[in-house]
């Protein structure tokens, strides 16, 4: 990843870029002290991330942001702040900024954002080289036909980080058989016979598709406590978040998320209950008001 830092505290630009540097998170290929000084050098040098202060002298983070865009950089933003302030912050997230690091500066901060924002850059690029090349084999009329239910559960889970997760797909099955049974309007049935029908599209034997079915669950189990964990971890970094407000409390029990987030921050055993049911319900309540 290459990195340009906007700060007007030389301090804070040096401590960035040494923990850039020594924890191999990328390489640092510029700074500027105000967005004044910023803004011809990252429209020329075209950083992957820029770091940027949101209180600074003669151009203010969220103006430099702005002004960028408009001259059409498509790099990701990482605000850096001491002010703790709601309105500042949604008004930050709106500009499009990815994440918040605080001052004063905390190296296992940095690099747990700086690690994550790679992450979501990475996992977003192969996503739109893999949309790039299907267009180009997709006739037209599918290239505007309506997303899938599909789509959208994959949508979600990579918004919560969990799109490569061994039970995505096992989950993503099971939110396809929901919608063809809302088309029959039938009821929501119990998970284990919900297991059993995916287990079904692989399996044949009675014996097979019990077992495949216990696979199942334990699949789907780890896979939303990777949520969990990314959620939680997001939350500790800024609570403010725009996809841990949406996405904990509705999702997941909230007190777990809590005590989740206490583990992580005390380095304690991950050791949480899982709700599949309610992760299910919510999910499958939110693909149906996508697809409407």
């Amino acid at each position: 990843m290459r990195y340009f830092i906007v700060d007007d505290d030389r301090a804070s630009r040096a401590m960035l870029a040494q923990i850039i540097e020594e924890s191999q998170l990328g390489t640092v290929i510029g700074e500027a002290s105000n967005g004044e000084e910023a803004i011809p050098q990252v429209l020329m040098l075209q950083p992957d991330f820029v770091l940027i202060d949101l209180l600074m002298p003669k151009l203010d983070g969220l103006s430099t942001i702005e002004r960028l865009r408009e001259n059409h950089y498509d790099g990701k933003f990482i605000m850096i702040s001491q002010v703790i302030n709601k309105e500042m912050v949604a008004q930050a997230y709106e500009k499009g900024i990815e994440f918040f690091i605080h001052k004063p500066i905390n190296k296992v901060e940095v690099e747990m954002v700086l690690r994550k924002t790679e992450e979501q850059y990475r996992l977003k690029t192969s996503i739109s080289v893999i949309r790039e090349s299907l267009s180009n084999i997709e006739s037209p009329a599918i290239q505007h036909s309506k997303k899938s239910p599909r789509d959208h559960v994959l949508s979600i889970l990579n918004d919560m980080g969990i799109v490569g997760e061994v039970g995505s797909e096992d989950i993503t099955k099971i939110i396809e058989l929901l919608m063809m049974d809302k088309q029959r309007n039938t009821p929501l049935p119990p998970l284990k016979e919900l297991y059993e029908r995916v287990a079904k599209l692989t399996k044949n034997t009675p014996d097979e598709i019990i077992k495949e079915s216990k696979s199942i669950e334990q699949r789907i189990r780890r896979t939303i406590l990777a949520a969990m964990i990314n959620l939680a971890n997001l939350g500790l970094v800024d609570y403010t978040n725009s996809e841990f407000e949406y996405y904990a409390p509705r999702y997941f029990e909230f007190t777990e998320i809590r005590k989740l987030m206490s583990q992580i921050k005390n380095n304690e055993e991950r050791k949480v209950k899982i709700n599949i049911k309610k992760f299910i319900q919510v999910l499958f309540a939110d693909i149906i008001n996508k697809v409407n």
